[in-house]
């Protein structure tokens, strides 16, 4: 839940996709480490739509606060985690 709300929050519909009327879904792939970060170098569009809303999925990804990482048998360990941003035109 609270990612979401983060997302929302977050996520600014670029003006020149607004205003050519793009819109989509795009996918994002990125790795919480084990202290629960980010890594910034491995966040990638895995589907992407344009490039405007696509740069702005990596920004609000590479933007998250920290996460609780994963855990395999009581230890922290890396996960790839795939998350859909949905721009829509309303």
């Amino acid at each position: 839940k609270a990612l979401f709300e983060f997302l929302g929050k977050n996520t600014k519909f670029p003006a020149i996709a607004k205003d050519a009327g793009i819109q989509g879904i795009v996918y994002v792939q990125f790795v919480v480490m084990e202290d629960g970060s980010i890594n910034p170098d491995m966040v990638e569009i895995l589907r992407g739509v344009h490039p405007a809303l696509d740069q702005e999925a990596i920004r609000v990804v590479k933007s998250m606060p920290k996460w609780s990482p994963g855990k395999q048998r009581g230890k922290a360990v890396r996960v790839y985690y795939k998350l859909p941003f949905r721009f829509t035109l309303k």
